[in-house]
């Protein structure tokens, strides 16, 4: 087996070295280059041709977000983008994100981080997950990232209101793009309270709430504990935090949102097999969940339960997929009433509601 070729791209010295040096011990893996800034990178991947490039966001001279532009434009190559911990940070990594970066992984502790190997295995695994997708990059299309201006009419949110819908969505790597193409199309009298499970690390999830948000005719929140779900609200899992609910004893259309440190599920917290589950213990009205692209098989045990309790279930269609691993696994349950294409799943969760 070849090996992946990688080429790191960071401002700092030592950073450039200490990421070098945890990807080179994989056997798999192999650093051909380094680059100290966003110019440098892109005359470097002309020469190198590297199958993944881990991209620092900040830099001097041209930053990591100005050459992952001008390289989905010219040249698309699996992007991995390292990102600070900071609102600043989170709000390029999504933007970058949108514009063609496959994922991201956040430093530990800002710009020079001494101990990045905490996420050693974050680093590896991203990277091999990455190199899954260059085939599919080669046919990548470069979108300029429009920030769509808040809809006129947007609906008030109504507190008395029965909950009699729910929208339960699950997805991980490619994901944060995904939930940009269905949840502002999702119209302003949706009927549903809607739940979202994205793998993320904390610090993240509320700038991811944010920018869905401004850009949707329904409300998007970070789920806070004790939230109770309202119909036309979106409420996604903080990272590091599982998402439940529970309902009171007299409140059949009633539920609230409970966020437990419990362990990890499958590598994951949150989880999208935990929130399903718990979602098809306590809510008996009708549910439309929905599993879009991601790496490994959270949420396949989930939907078993949601399809018991006569729920339906859309599968996002591979040819959308950044890594067609959670729909697959899905699919292979015998559970999935609905496989379509990413620009449609919107359209679906209507038409299922």
């Amino acid at each position: 087996m070849a090996s992946i070729r990688v080429l790191v791209v960071d401002d700092s010295a030592f950073m450039r070295k200490v990421i070098s040096d945890i990807v080179n011990q994989d056997p798999h893996l192999e650093v051909v280059g380094t680059a100290r800034d966003g110019q440098d990178a892109l005359q470097k991947i002309q020469g190198l041709k590297p199958d993944v490039v881990t991209m620092d966001v900040e830099m001097p001279r041209m930053d990591g977000l100005a050459a992952l532009e001008q390289l989905m434009k010219t040249n698309p190559v699996p992007v991995i983008m390292i990102s600070s911990l900071t609102k600043q940070g989170a709000e390029l990594t999504f933007k970058a994100l949108q514009l063609g970066a496959v994922d991201f992984i956040a430093k530990p502790s800002g710009q020079i981080s001494l101990d990045i190997d905490k996420v050693r295995d974050e680093i590896i695994n991203k990277i091999k997950i990455a190199a899954g997708t260059k085939q599919k990059l080669a046919k990548f299309k470069y979108q300029e990232v429009v920030k769509p201006a808040r809809p006129v009419i947007r609906k008030k949110l109504d507190t008395s209101s029965e909950l009699q819908n729910l929208i339960l969505i699950g997805t991980s790597t490619g994901g944060p793009k995904a939930l940009h193409e269905v949840i502002p199309r999702l119209p302003a009298d949706t009927n549903a309270g809607i739940l979202i499970v994205q793998h993320m690390p904390p610090g993240f999830t509320r700038s991811l709430a944010e920018r869905l948000d401004s850009m949707s005719q329904i409300v998007v929140k970070e789920a806070e504990h004790g939230d109770r779900i309202v119909p036309g609200c979106a409420y996604i899992a903080p990272g590091d935090y599982h998402l439940t609910v529970n309902r009171p004893a007299n409140g059949r259309y009633e539920l609230f949102i409970n966020l437990t440190k419990d362990p990890p599920q499958g590598g994951h917290r949150p989880s999208v097999d935990i929130m399903l589950e718990s979602v098809a213990q306590h809510f008996w009205a009708n549910m439309v969940c929905v599993i879009m692209t991601g790496m490994g098989h959270d949420g396949s045990r989930g939907v078993k339960m949601i399809k018991e309790r006569g729920g339906k279930v859309i599968a996002e269609h591979q040819s959308t997929c950044i890594v067609y691993g959670m729909p697959k696994a899905a699919v292979e349950t015998g559970c999935v009433d609905k496989v379509v294409m990413l620009q449609d799943i919107s359209r679906e969760i209507i038409r299922f509601l």
